[in-house]
């Protein structure tokens, strides 16, 4: 599936995607319903919230090394970089960054190990990342952690919001009404 170089651990790519999790190659779930659903949803919030600033993607492969460490590629669902820091990349560099985006969302499906999240939740922030969210659709929660240490969790209709982007909302109504099918 991949090697390990002295400086970089390289998984093939996969579909779906392959990340470096506590030291093992860990294809991501492949999303159902659900996850496909939700991930969308974030990324049309964060995408209107970026427009002009940056770019989001989803299933964005970062290469990322925390300081010390043996660099590997981890997968957000949802990513966003500000083009200032695109802009100091190299076009290569831009398709396979290795920084960690501004802001990282996670969705989590029912079998992601909360080890693995904490996991890629200190990898992100050791390589530059300032907002980390987690989406858990079966409780219909948001996490939102910074790296300068804020932790939250919304519920309800309450809007979840990141203390270092508070004009980024993320509207937990809305963002779960589209799990919910018509009558």
């Amino acid at each position: 599936m991949g090697h390990v170089a002295p400086d970089e651990i390289v998984l093939a790519e996969t579909e779906p995607e392959t990340e470096w999790i506590l030291g093992a190659a860990l294809q991501k779930v492949s999303p159902r319903r659900t996850h496909a659903v939700v991930q969308l949803a974030a990324a049309r919030i964060l995408s209107e919230w970026a427009r002009g600033n940056g770019q989001v993607g989803t299933e964005w492969r970062f290469r990322l090394a925390p300081q010390g460490e043996v660099r590997r590629p981890l997968v957000p669902d949802v990513s966003y970089v500000s083009y200032e820091r695109l802009r100091e990349l190299s076009p290569e560099d831009r398709e396979l960054p290795p920084i960690g985006p501004e802001i990282a969302i996670e969705v989590r499906s029912p079998d992601n190990h909360a080890g693995y999240l904490r996991h890629k939740r200190s990898v992100y922030f050791a390589t530059g990342t300032y907002v980390v969210i987690v989406i858990d659709p079966a409780q219909r929660t948001v996490t939102v952690a910074d790296v300068d240490g804020a932790h939250a969790v919304f519920a309800g209709d309450d809007d979840a919001i990141a203390s270092r982007y508070p004009e980024l909302r993320f509207p937990l109504g809305a963002l779960f009404a589209e799990l919910d099918i018509p009558e």
